[in-house]
């Protein structure tokens, strides 16, 4: 009891317990960037191998050992070595290795110290924007799936139903006890969420026989919609959309290909349903403004 009075009258205790808590939560996200992907190959690969009545193989022998997001240990993707405690404290052990495995000496991705690190400042600034009550919590672990989601979609372009739906529910249930917004504008935020972009899909597919994006984006702005209301679906779409539009250029440029080629939504709606659910009262406001003009 004396802590939590300590962390709701004291902010500044309140921020380093919330950017120390969210620098393991970074690291967390890091292993869950590489093990999500492979668990969805796997469980992929078994369900049509159960389907085509294959039978087992040295490879499915293999695949049929536990790889979740605990087993097995984190190892060295080169030598293999174990991943000690030690070596796993978010970014001192980065630092204190100088970006290499103890064993083998190969270099260690400076993804995994940014990660924790930018976790751990959206994490503060959310935190610090909200204010201490059960609300940051929801907001925190909000934050926390969209930037798992981001990462995943930029390195494989999948958007996993297994953290998008249960995100949309979240929201849901969250703003049924009056977390952020009232639930009807929870729910049609969920409902105008999904099918806006499912029937963009559509008609862009009926008229140039190509699919525009994936279904996974659907389900991400159903779920910014279920936290944020419905009210932030216009602003959330308008600034992905022209974020990704730059982005996909500006990429184009730089490989020097003149056909269009995918590229990831996912991270340029999550970019703008964040802003828009932070700054909610203020871009709800501004569209209203822009669209009464």
């Amino acid at each position: 009891m004396e802590v939590i009075t300590l962390l709701e009258t004291n902010s500044t205790f309140f921020l380093v317990v919330v950017g120390l808590f969210s620098l393991l939560v970074g690291s967390f996200l890091n292993a869950a960037i590489y093990r999500i992907p492979i668990m969805l190959q796997n469980e992929w690969r078994s369900e049509c191998q159960e389907l085509l009545g294959g039978e087992s193989s040295s490879e499915n022998v293999q695949n049929s050992q536990p790889f979740n997001l605990f087993v097995p240990r984190s190892q060295c993707p080169h030598c293999g070595h174990m991943i000690t405690a030690l070596e796993n404290i978010p970014v001192l052990s980065y630092l204190f290795l100088r970006g290499k495995c103890s064993s083998c000496k190969t270099g260690i991705s400076i993804q995994y110290p940014l990660i924790e690190v930018f976790t751990a400042l959206l994490s503060v600034f959310v935190a610090w924007k909200i204010g201490f009550g059960w609300p940051v919590l929801a907001a925190l672990l909000f934050t926390w799936v969209l930037i798992l989601l981001s990462l995943i979609d930029a390195k494989t372009m999948l958007l996993p139903d297994n953290l998008t739906l249960p995100l949309m529910w979240m929201g849901i249930a969250v703003n049924y006890f009056s977390g952020f917004v009232d639930l009807q504008s929870s729910v049609l935020g969920a409902m105008f969420g999904y099918l806006s972009l499912w029937s963009l899909f559509h008609v862009f597919k009926l008229i140039t026989g190509k699919e525009g994006m994936g279904y996974g984006d659907f389900k991400i702005l159903a779920a910014i919609g279920a936290w944020g209301g419905w009210q932030i679906l216009p602003f959330t779409v308008f600034v992905a959309s022209f974020l990704g539009a730059i982005f996909g250029i500006l990429w184009m440029i730089i490989q020097r290909k003149k056909d269009s080629q995918a590229i990831p939504f996912g991270p340029w709606l999550a970019l703008a349903g964040f802003v828009a659910f932070i700054w909610r009262d203020e871009v709800v406001l501004a569209m209203t403004n822009y669209f009464m003009i």
